[in-house]
């Protein structure tokens, strides 16, 4: 489907290119003579806001639409309707920026040290179980790490 503006750039063309008349031309790509004769009012100020669209674009590219808007309004003081600013941030594209996921630069993790002897290095944990009377069991286990053995066990019988 081609947008009403660019219909219009066809008739123009059509009439200025082939000689057609008016009406015809209009016909033929379906807009209304009121449309073929409209000229914008604003056009050169639309130009002025798309310019100062793409400049904070590429200053902030962390900035969306609102920042945007806010900084044109409230630092810049232009009145310029949101809807109307919206619009021209739509037609330049500018929301359709992806923004790249931050990745966490990960580097291959250092090999565990491995304790040369008995007593250097001790790991601590927290277990849990429940028994069948619905009694909760927690225990709290110290491990040595050279060899493997269990240091301490200290448990706790939590009624529910």
């Amino acid at each position: 489907m081609v947008k009403p503006s660019r219909r219009k750039e066809m008739a123009h063309r059509a009439v200025k290119h082939y000689e057609a008349s008016i009406r015809l031309s209009c016909k033929v790509f379906s807009i209304s003579e009121t449309c073929y004769r409209y000229k914008a009012k604003l056009s050169d100020e639309n130009a002025e806001i798309a310019d100062w669209l793409l400049r904070l674009s590429v200053t902030y590219k962390r900035w969306g639409f609102g920042l945007c808007f806010l900084y044109l309004r409230n630092i810049k003081g232009y009145g310029w309707n949101h809807k109307r600013v919206y619009r021209i941030y739509r037609e330049l594209e500018l929301n359709l920026r992806i923004k790249p996921r931050r990745r966490i630069k990960r580097d291959k993790p250092d090999a565990l040290d491995v304790p040369g002897k008995i007593n250097q290095v001790w790991s601590m944990d927290f277990m849990s179980d429940a028994l069948r009377d619905v009694r909760r069991l927690r225990t709290f286990n110290v491990i040595d790490d050279f060899n493997r053995g269990g240091l301490a066990v200290f448990f706790k019988i939590v009624f529910a």
